[in-house]
């Protein structure tokens, strides 16, 4: 009798993980891409290429050798689609791609760009050890804020680094260059953080 009932409650069990499994499966399948939310990208034929993205307040997302591709209202296999397609002309054949969600819409990360009086949002992606939305304390600089998010990976293009900030009267995405090496033009690394800023560090290119 008590193998029996052990019995029954491991088949219970294991009914429960797969009906689980089957609703977070259609959920992942249905779920639309929302500004704020943090995608998984792979690439099967070049794993170089894998990486967290988080999408952008104006929906969109920047990966290496794509571009800018609209993200936000799709589901994760429309955006495969898109980036597949996109990728395309830089190899032999079309290229396989996974997008996942890895986190939904996060808040601000702790232990990150927290302070100790008023903050604002800002976001940090591409090739930062600490990408996402974050807390800044206002008047904090965007060398700051990149030194605050665990600094560079090795594959960022330090010359390259974008500050993107909406336009308060048109709302038109602006976008200003910044040059970590601190040599050249654009803006300087003392420009101060606004609400919403968007700071985009993308890789690298062959022999940059």
């Amino acid at each position: 009798m008590r193998d029996l009932n052990m019995r029954t409650i491991i088949g219970s069990l294991i009914a429960f993980i797969v009906t689980m499994v089957m609703a977070t499966g259609a959920w992942a399948q249905s779920y639309q891409i929302q500004p704020g939310d943090a995608l998984q990208i792979e690439v099967l034929e070049d794993p170089t290429l894998n990486r967290t993205i988080l999408v952008l307040p104006d929906g969109s997302i920047t990966f290496p050798l794509a571009g800018s591709l609209r993200a936000a209202g799709q589901t994760t296999d429309g955006l495969s689609s898109s980036l597949a397609s996109a990728l395309a002309p830089n190899f032999n054949t079309p290229p396989t791609v996974f997008t996942s969600i890895a986190r939904v819409a996060p808040p601000a990360l702790p232990g990150a760009l927290t302070s100790a009086g008023p903050t604002i949002e800002v976001f940090v992606m591409g090739e930062v050890n600490i990408p996402g939305k974050h807390l800044a304390t206002e008047g904090t600089t965007i060398l700051q804020a990149l030194a605050q998010v665990g600094g560079l990976t090795n594959f960022a293009a330090r010359k390259r680094i974008e500050l993107r900030r909406a336009d308060t009267n048109t709302g038109a995405m602006n976008t200003f260059t910044y040059n970590y090496n601190g040599s050249g033009g654009g803006i300087a690394g003392n420009t101060v953080l606004k609400p919403g800023d968007v700071i985009i560090v993308p890789a690298r290119r062959l022999f940059e």
